[in-house]
């Protein structure tokens, strides 16, 4: 497929769109009203607040909306997809050893900002592309890490650049039913009347046979899903508007190249459709009786059907790509001695962190 690299430079313009909207209901595999299973967070530090367990918002009229999958959790299902043929092309694989393990960047929960980069042989390149990127220019982080300027990236132990999401997608339930469910296990043999084990004397010791599966356990009242009675929604935003504020240095022709690279990746992975399968009792699939929605939306409220396709995508992204320069992946090691210094507070090159970072 030949998509020519001037194809969307429209949505580019300071008149286009100010982003790109996908709208798609999903349901259960078993049926729209089958039990899912959301995502389970743990307690505020106020428990009164938030005792921890399912995210559902109630709202004063009765209704609620439960959190599915959240917005990071879904950047970190969308971004290794770029770690995969054919889409590795398009990206720098930039991988750390540390220890026997390999980590590519594409995995690293705070991408160019994470840790397990910054205290790496790619340090010194990393301060330099944050402290242009404060200065407005993205090219250098582009080089590096261009999926960081996709699904957005705070450097908030060194430089405190910040750049936001251009992809955000979020999954949510409306008007649910919390369930419970309770349960028994049965060891395999009852050690203790057999004799096979003594008598626990204490609650500790007691613990500790439950824990190795000696005893029985009962579990009652825990999690047990939600019927989503008012349906199950996956709703994306493409900001073209922030796309638009990417620049690199004072060359127009330059800032063009990089624009039109971080829109192919930003559009590949916006129209990408990832897993179903969430996790345990949650695995979602379309829902045949209401349309997908995907839109330009303009500024001043116009709305108009987009119909990119993720073939299209992948296509002007090569292109794009091209255009722009895709550097060679490399391997770099986790270094000890820098991350003793990160833990000190030390920035890039031995110099001090910022006043924020050290607090």
């Amino acid at each position: 497929m030949s998509i020519l690299v001037e194809t969307y430079d429209a949505w580019l313009a300071d008149d286009g769109p100010a982003a790109l909207v996908i709208r798609e209901h999903l349901m259960p595999v078993d049926g729209p009203d089958g039990v899912v299973f959301p995502a389970t967070f743990a307690a505020a530090e106020d428990r009164n607040a938030f005792p921890g367990g399912y995210n559902i918002d109630k709202f004063p009229d009765g209704t609620n909306v439960c959190l599915i999958d959240s917005v990071g959790a879904q950047a970190n299902r969308i971004e290794p997809l770029f770690a995969k043929s054919p889409y590795a092309e398009l990206v720098p694989q930039v991988k750390i050893k540390a220890g026997d393990k390999l980590i590519n960047l594409l995995e690293a929960g705070h991408r160019a900002g994470d840790a397990i980069v910054r205290c790496s042989e790619l340090q010194k390149d990393l301060h330099e592309a944050f402290q242009a990127l404060l200065k407005g220019n993205a090219e250098k982080l582009a080089k590096i890490a261009p999926t960081s300027l996709v699904f957005g990236v705070w450097d908030s132990r060194d430089t405190q650049a910040k750049w936001p999401r251009l992809v955000a997608s979020t999954i949510r339930a409306f008007n649910v039913r919390k369930l419970t469910r309770s349960a028994q296990y049965i060891p395999a043999i009852e050690y203790v009347a057999t004799g096979l084990l003594e008598e626990p004397t204490d609650k500790k010791q007691k613990d500790s046979y439950a824990e190795r599966g000696f005893i029985h356990v009962p579990a009652s009242g825990t999690h047990g899903g939600v019927i989503a009675t008012g349906g199950i929604r996956r709703d994306a935003t493409l900001s073209l508007a922030a796309l638009r504020l990417l620049a690199a240095d004072s060359s127009q022709e330059k800032t063009k190249a990089l624009q039109r690279y971080i829109l192919g990746l930003a559009l590949t992975a916006f129209t990408y459709h990832p897993c179903g399968y969430l996790r345990q009792g949650c695995n979602l699939v379309a829902d045949p009786d209401k349309p997908r929605l995907f839109e330009e939306v303009y500024g001043d409220g116009r709305r108009k059907p987009a119909t990119v396709t993720h073939e299209e995508a992948l296509a002007f992204t090569q292109a794009a790509a091209a255009g722009f320069g895709v550097e060679k992946g490399r391997e770099v090691l986790f270094s000890k001695d820098l991350a003793k210094k990160d833990v000190r507070g030390d920035g890039a090159e031995g110099e001090k962190g910022s006043k924020k970072t050290k607090k």
